[in-house]
């Protein structure tokens, strides 16, 4: 599945995603195929960042 553009949007699938199926933002990335800069980039923009030990976007 192609991730959503939208950054609100996408802050929720992230989320599911790493709730439901990975262990970490960086398995995500890597099975997606998606650049983790520009994930956290884009998340960041809307006031999100990455906690590793909730392993969500906050």
């Amino acid at each position: 599945m192609k991730p959503p553009s939208d950054p609100v949007i996408l802050l929720s699938w992230v989320n599911t995603e790493l709730r439901d199926k990975y262990p970490s933002l960086s398995d995500l990335c890597e099975e997606e195929g998606l650049d983790e800069n520009a994930l956290r980039e884009k998340l960041a923009s809307v006031g999100y960042t990455y906690d590793e030990k909730l392993n969500k976007f906050i």
